[in-house]
């Protein structure tokens, strides 16, 4: 079993950042990569962003290039989401999830965080 937990998640202007962290914990050696997705109001759960535990590979959707950076704190076993340049559409519900292996289709993730809003104001 792997334990997620979201924070950071909350109200700022088109602009500005935000810093989400994903603790995990428990068997966190059995999924190597965790990915961040985003679910805003009447839309599909979509990819954000993923890294590897055991390597430098990182993956963002074409919609975040640029604006956010994902990053990892292996001792602490916690992955983060810098978010830069927000805009009103990533209004949304973040989830950090993992997996056995790198993919952007939400259904290859097995363990889910319960989720941090995000709200992103005009």
């Amino acid at each position: 079993q792997v334990q997620l937990v979201e924070s950071g998640g909350g109200l700022v202007q088109a602009g500005g950042s935000l810093r989400l962290s994903c603790a995990a914990s428990g068997r966190t050696f059995s999924r190597d990569v965790m990915g961040w997705f985003r679910q805003a109001p009447g839309k599909e759960r979509e990819f954000v962003a993923a890294i590897s535990w055991s390597n430098d590979n990182t993956y963002y959707a074409d919609s975040v290039k640029g604006r956010f950076t994902i990053s990892r704190d292996n001792a602490k076993s916690t992955v983060y989401l810098q978010m830069n340049s927000l805009k009103p559409e990533d209004t949304a519900v973040y989830y950090c999830a993992a997996s056995g292996a790198y993919d952007i289709h939400y259904a290859a993730y097995d363990y889910w965080g319960q989720g941090t809003q995000v709200t992103v104001s005009s």
